[in-house]
């Protein structure tokens, strides 16, 4: 995967057959896909240097998909996905992207609590990520699985990036609730079919993760009591690499994706936004302040 290469105008013809009136109900149209298995038992994705990419850099971008998160969806199937990758072909940030989706859901009660596309580099990014489908689930367990992410990452994924030049690739996870802290060797059993020896807890997944890529959530605030207290808890679990966006500046959501990953990749975040369109800049550099990076991030072997 991952040849090709995207265009302004591949994405115009996608963003068109969506017409102006369709919502996330009929652009998500899938009940199941091919990347709605029960089990990913054997599942890889790999990213791999190829003549169109011939520096490949992964970026994993993980999505809640539960009840309370169409319109994330929605906002990256229309705009934000788009605007991110142009961001990242336009002032280069890193080499040649090939990107993949992941639907996260909650592995306690969701039938398709993980679904992930293939590193793409160019419209079948969009196209794939319209293919997954949206379960609507969630337990109301005070949780959701973006330990999933973190472990098919570690697990699942093979990159030239990582395996020929020592260099990492880039994970956001985006949602509104907090983590489940506990990965069990049930749940790691039933999503993945792989036998594990014993739990595994989201700081483990999360090191485990790191050894491969830049890892980062955004948490959403919806301006409601509880949302400064899941911001906290994930600041505990992956401390300086949490931004938070409000759900009103939904639409900046493609300027934080470029600004994180621009940031780790060494830039100061006035250079990362001021490649940004300005308006936007502003209403997401508070974000920023929450990101304090390590500066010596060498891949030791």
């Amino acid at each position: 995967m991952g040849r090709g290469s995207y265009t302004a105008s591949d994405w115009v013809k996608l963003r068109s057959s969506f017409g102006t009136e369709k919502k996330t109900e009929q652009i998500f149209t899938a009940k199941t896909s091919s990347y709605t298995m029960p089990s990913l038992n054997g599942v890889i994705r790999e990213a791999r240097d190829n003549a169109d990419s011939p520096r490949s850099t992964p970026v994993i971008i993980g999505l809640d998909v539960t009840a309370s998160m169409g319109y994330l969806a929605e906002e990256l199937a229309l705009n934000s996905l788009n605007k991110a990758i142009v961001y990242l072909y336009k002032t280069k940030p890193i080499h040649c992207p090939q990107v993949m989706c992941c639907a996260i859901g909650d592995c306690k009660s969701d039938r398709f609590p993980l679904q992930v596309t293939q590193f793409e580099s160019d419209i079948r990014i969009i196209r794939q990520l319209t293919g997954l489908c949206l379960e609507g689930g969630g337990g109301g367990n005070g949780g959701e699985s973006y330990n999933l992410a973190w472990y098919f990452a570690a697990r699942r994924t093979r990159t030239d990036c990582f395996e020929k030049r020592r260099e990492k690739g880039h994970l956001i996870t985006i949602g509104d609730d907090n983590c489940h802290r506990i990965l069990t060797r049930s749940e790691i059993s039933r999503v993945f079919g792989d036998s594990a020896e014993y739990d595994l807890s989201a700081e483990e997944l999360i090191a485990e993760a790191e050894k491969m890529y830049h890892v980062f959530h955004i948490c959403i605030d919806r301006g409601l009591p509880e949302d400064e207290r899941i911001f906290a808890g994930w600041r505990e679990i992956l401390p300086g690499r949490t931004a938070i966006i409000n759900r009103k500046d939904i639409s900046c959501l493609s300027e934080l994706i470029y600004a994180l990953i621009s940031v780790a990749e060494g830039r100061t975040p006035n250079e990362a936004l001021s490649a940004a369109d300005q308006q936007a800049a502003e209403r997401i550099a508070g974000s920023l302040a929450y990101i304090n990076i390590p500066q010596n991030n060498n891949i030791s072997f």
